[in-house]
């Protein structure tokens, strides 16, 4: 029996999937598709933060090589420009979700982490000690504990009675990969009625197009998960046993603030004439360097710090920027790792700008600092011990057996 049951192998079922083995914890994925085959292109690409949290990994190259970097990030219909961000990938990644999955997939299996196609779950029932997931041929598979990465129309979240409230759709927009007879022009047509790509009523031809690949719809509708773990249900994450509540306390607000942006851009596709009148303010002051960089650092995920080769395996980083040899290496947990380093001047933060580097921070292996010592209210061995509380589910995992 598996630790953890993954409902769904997108990307991020396969990401989290990922993760969860390199620290150990025994996981399976149940993906509904027969074969790893994606019919159509589906997503176009990725942002910065998500390469590098791929670098984290020391996976980046490998979609790099795939794809095509340029800047991707908008603000109504603004290009913002991140090329002087500090990062080490001041662009996005243009790559398919049809080209990006079968890397991921590569991953996870050199990660040992088996994934059961054709498996569709139509059921999930939970007890104190474990869940269950029915699947469609009547087997049943077992698990401490189950995670929903089934999209937004997610059967888990239905089954778990995890409401999803939001604002309803104000808009649809029909998307569909074709061939064409004639080369259509480059971009998009927005006006009163909409955006359009290849309208008759709009462009007085339909350029020939023929062969649909796949056919699809979506909304503008905007809606959040009203709480990411019901039981021993999650949804598209997990944490530690003791950190299970705080993922949700520490991501939900995130999430809020990208499905508020999302809604901020729908308002600047508009096109009547004084959403227009708006947009073109809007497009003054992002071109001003402080909002552009602001905003372009939410957009890809850059308003945080980042530590790259040194996550590669997923350990926790005790950094010690101070006086080497301060910190008994021998001392500590076996999946902390001390590394003694040193830094001249002050650390250059998107969003937030420059500030003082402290002399020693404990970074989580997803790259978020959990702990630095200038702040004298909480020891190094209370984050340690907060952090660290989710070893229980790794008991009896594959690094202990």
């Amino acid at each position: 029996m598996a630790e953890v049951i993954v409902v769904g192998g997108g990307p991020t079922g396969m990401m989290l999937a990922g993760e969860l083995a390199l620290a150990g914890v025994d996981v399976e994925i149940l993906e509904r598709r027969p074969t790893a085959d994606l019919v159509g292109s589906r997503a176009g690409g990725i942002h910065s933060r998500t390469i590098e949290i791929l670098d984290q990994r020391g996976i980046a190259d490998r979609f790099l090589a795939a794809g095509h970097t340029a800047q991707t990030a908008r603000f109504g219909a603004t290009v913002l420009d991140i090329g002087d961000l500090p990062t080490r990938h001041p662009y996005g990644l243009a790559l398919w979700q049809d080209r990006m999955e079968p890397i991921l997939a590569g991953w996870v299996d050199e990660l040992g982490v088996p994934t059961r196609r054709g498996a569709e779950v139509v059921g999930v029932d939970q007890d104190e000690d474990g869940v269950e997931a029915r699947l469609a041929d009547g087997a049943v598979v077992r698990a401490r504990y189950l995670v929903g990465a089934d999209g937004g129309r997610s059967l888990v979240r239905r089954q778990a009675g995890i409401a999803f409230p939001g604002s309803e759709a104000t808009r649809s927009t029909l998307i569909a990969e074709v061939e064409v007879a004639e080369e259509p022009p480059t971009g998009m047509r927005q006006d009163a009625t909409g955006v359009h790509g290849l309208l008759v009523a709009v462009y007085g031809t339909d350029f020939g197009v023929h062969s649909p690949v796949w056919i699809s719809r979506f909304i503008d509708a905007t809606r959040q998960a009203a709480e990411y773990r019901r039981g021993r249900i999650l949804l598209a994450g997990t944490s530690p046993d003791a950190l299970l509540d705080t993922y949700g306390a520490e991501r939900h607000p995130a999430g809020a603030r990208a499905l508020e942006h999302s809604m901020a851009q729908t308002v600047l596709q508009r096109a009547d004439d004084r959403t227009a009148a708006l947009a073109r303010t809007v497009d003054e002051l992002v071109r001003m360097d402080e909002p552009r960089i602001r905003i372009a650092a939410l957009i890809h995920g850059l308003d945080v710090m980042r530590v790259f080769a040194l996550l590669h395996d997923a350990r926790h980083l005790l950094l010690n920027l101070g006086e080497p040899g301060r910190f008994d290496g021998a001392a500590l947990p076996h999946r902390v790792q001390l590394v003694d380093a040193r830094h001249q001047g002050p650390w250059e933060l998107p969003v937030i700008g420059s500030v003082p580097p402290p002399t020693a921070l404990l970074v989580r292996p997803d790259g978020h600092v959990a702990w630095v010592d200038e702040d004298p209210a909480r020891p190094m061995h209370d984050a340690l011990a907060r952090w660290r509380a989710g070893a229980e589910l790794r008991r009896g995992s594959r690094q202990d057996r």
